[in-house]
């Protein structure tokens, strides 16, 4: 694991939080997005803790950048995996909105217990994105307002109602139920579906809609205006 932050207390706060961990390593640490880059390059880890507001080059760009479909690729040929989770004040801030469009994993706020943050952790780097129902509701609101600009969010909503129409509806109450935030466990208990069943149909999601993750197929749903 990498952790970004300009602020030199809140990476000695988290390495110690973090590296109490038996099961997670902090292998190194970056003050700001273009050291981040170098870093991740040079460390190769599967989890990258990224504060958003830094210097030089922000967390945003430096997710787009890490998330890239080239950068991707380029991973994916050495056997590599990164996730992106964005560390933030506030769970409302444009710039999460933004960075989770691009493909972070889920967020998390800097006030989060020590034990959360570990559970956290160890969920996205199983492949678990981080949906908090308690902060998703005013996170999710944001996205599908558009933060105030009608006319593309007019067109996010056109685009994700075309979207949402490629799926069965099955599919489409498995969508809605990620929208709101609904763990694959949640959701087998009010579909009454087995949990290896609910997995594929949430594959099956991911692939109609060219989602990255849960993450980006609750955007989906929610640019629909459908939670």
């Amino acid at each position: 694991m990498v952790v970004v932050d300009d602020d030199a207390l809140v990476r000695a706060g988290l390495r110690m939080i973090l590296g109490g961990a038996a099961d997670l390593d902090v292998v190194a640490e970056a003050g700001d997005g273009l050291d981040a880059e170098r870093v991740v390059d040079e460390h190769r880890p599967d989890v990258v803790l990224m504060d958003i507001r830094m210097p030089r080059r922000d967390g945003l760009e430096t997710t787009r950048s890490l998330l890239s479909e080239g950068a991707r690729a380029l991973r994916a040929a050495r056997g590599d995996d990164l996730k992106v989770i964005v560390l933030t004040t506030f769970d409302a801030d444009d710039m999460v909105v933004q960075a989770l469009r691009a493909g972070a994993h889920g967020f998390l706020l800097k006030d989060t217990e020590p034990r959360r943050l570990v559970e956290a952790v160890r969920l996205v780097a199983a492949g678990e994105p981080i949906l908090s129902p308690s902060v998703t509701a005013t996170l999710m609101a944001h996205v599908a307002t558009g933060g105030g600009a009608v006319d593309a969010s007019d067109r996010r909503r056109s685009d994700a109602e075309t979207r949402l129409a490629t799926l069965t509806d099955r599919e489409r109450e498995v969508a809605l139920a990620i929208g709101r935030g609904l763990s694959n466990a949640d959701i087998s208990r009010e579909l009454y579906l087995s949990v290896p069943t609910v997995k594929a149909h949430v594959s099956r999601v991911l692939d109609k809609l060219g989602a990255d993750n849960r993450v980006q197929i609750a955007i989906v749903v929610h640019d629909a205006a459908l939670t």
